[in-house]
């Protein structure tokens, strides 16, 4: 297969200069944390969905979903799907509460429900799961530049790094926004024309079906209902209990536009899915030895146009950055707001917690960098997978309790239902080893304990 050409990196090079441009240029209009975190809650639909669209958008629905359409097929589309349907109930069902509550963070709201014991716990916990997102997306990222330039896997992770501070550190909510809007339009371009031209090169449907086993590569279920349905359950309820989403629909000026930019987020996401999996067949039938995490890049290199395949790379690089950077600035407002301005330093000025913010996000992606130097040959969309279940299995069942049914639960089962689930993930991920996804665990762990939790509190208010 074919390396790098002067045209490729000429159009690598136009399309990078285009987004560093536009985030330094957002960056100019961050004066606080106040427009860091929730870009002054003054966004339209267009930069609510483009900061979701612009961070679950990434190395898992991109070169993981490729990978995974390599190795197992239909079952790839999972992620990008339950992207969607996480968007639309995000929209139709949240959006709504989560303003009305004027908090800034899921861990805000839950605190304010059940006190500042559960906030701290639930920070500690989800920050794991936001964690093994960037894993993933600094996974993709080797597999991308290996690809390109045959970098090895600690230069890959330090470039990593490096471009994804600079993606967010400097622009916030409005750079992601800004950045996710201008990413979208240049992913869709990417996905259109890689599915087009993979579908003419296998000889269309036919071929592509004949040319493949169609009980794993046909099926939605090839690795079993437990651990696809799960997976897909994952990516939903993981939308749902995650920072970076529900700061965006904070961002926007009204519920409309909030609710607005959920849902057309949940319409654009689930096609993306199409194209990395019709590349990742054509890899299959045509290079099955190649390495699986190299099968979009190295369709990318060998079959698009020069000039055009370096600009579809070099976008391929913004979409993970974004969202590893993404989960970044989540995590960093999560630290920031609800153990270091509570517990640390009370009295902190909007211009320190900004800094405190961007030291986070950067001390987030060298931690996240190191881990993934022991994990080398993991699949992106394993990590992707397990990040959204985690938060889940966390963050679900106290923030829905906190949001629709205040005053039920005590705050001794709302913060047992988060340990509790966090536990039984872990022991299910770790030793346990059945044929169901963590998150159906978890969740139900979780769910059960919330449930115990109403009971003994309505048998003592009847007392």
């Amino acid at each position: 297969m074919e390396g790098l050409t002067t045209f490729h990196i000429l159009g690598s090079i136009l399309t990078l200069s285009l987004i560093i441009f536009i985030g330094i240029y957002s960056g100019r209009k961050v004066k606080d944390a106040k427009d860091f975190s929730g870009g002054g809650r003054s966004a339209g639909w267009t930069l609510v969905s483009g900061t979701i669209i612009g961070t679950l958008v990434g190395g898992s629905s991109t070169i993981g979903t490729a990978q995974l359409a390599f190795t197992n097929g239909l079952s790839a589309w999972w992620f990008t799907i339950g992207a969607g349907i996480g968007c639309l109930l995000l929209g139709t069902v949240f959006t709504k509460a989560l303003r009305k509550s004027s908090c800034e963070t899921i861990q805000e709201i839950i605190t304010v429900e059940y006190g500042r014991t559960s906030g701290v716990i639930t920070s500690v916990l989800a920050s794991f799961g936001i964690m093994l997102n960037i894993v993933a997306q600094i996974l993709a990222a080797n597999s991308l530049l290996s690809s390109m330039f045959g970098l090895s896997p600690e230069v890959s992770a330090i470039i990593s790094v490096v471009l994804m501070a600079c993606y967010v550190i400097f622009g916030g909510v409005l750079s992601t926004g800004i950045l996710g809007v201008i990413k979208l339009l240049l992913i869709y371009i990417s996905v259109i024309f890689s599915a087009i031209i993979a579908f003419k090169l296998a000889g269309g449907i036919n071929e592509i079906y004949n040319s493949l086993p169609h009980d794993k590569y046909f099926n939605f279920f090839s690795r079993g209902i437990g651990v696809d349905g799960g997976a897909f359950m994952s990516v939903v309820l993981g939308v749902l209990s995650t920072q970076t989403y529900v700061q965006a629909v904070l961002s926007g000026k009204s519920d409309k536009e909030s609710i607005k930019g959920a849902l057309i987020s949940s319409l654009l996401i689930p096609p993306i899915g199409i194209g990395g999996i019709l590349v990742g067949y054509y890899m299959r039938i045509n290079y099955p030895t190649i390495a699986s995490g190299q099968a979009f890049p190295l369709f990318i290199i060998n079959y698009m146009p020069s000039f055009i395949g370096g600009g579809i790379l070099a976008t391929l690089l913004i979409a993970l950055l974004g969202t590893g950077s993404g989960m970044a600035l989540g995590f960093a407002t999560i630290i920031t707001k609800d153990i270091y301005k509570k517990y640390i330093n009370k009295n902190a000025s909007s211009r320190e917690e900004l800094l405190v913010t961007r030291i986070v996000i950067l001390l987030s992606l060298l931690v996240s960098a190191m881990f993934t130097l022991g994990n080398l040959k993991s699949a992106v969309l394993k990590w992707g997978f397990m990040s959204m279940g985690l938060r889940a299995a966390v963050l679900l069942i106290p923030m829905i309790s906190a949001l629709f049914f205040k005053g039920k639960i005590s705050s001794t089962f709302a913060v047992l239902s988060s340990v509790l689930g966090f536990g039984a993930f872990l022991v299910n991920e770790i030793f346990l080893n059945l044929n169901i996804d963590s998150l159906i665990i978890g969740v139900i762990v979780s769910a059960l304990t919330g449930v115990m939790g109403g009971i003994v509190k309505h048998k003592h208010t009847s007392q």
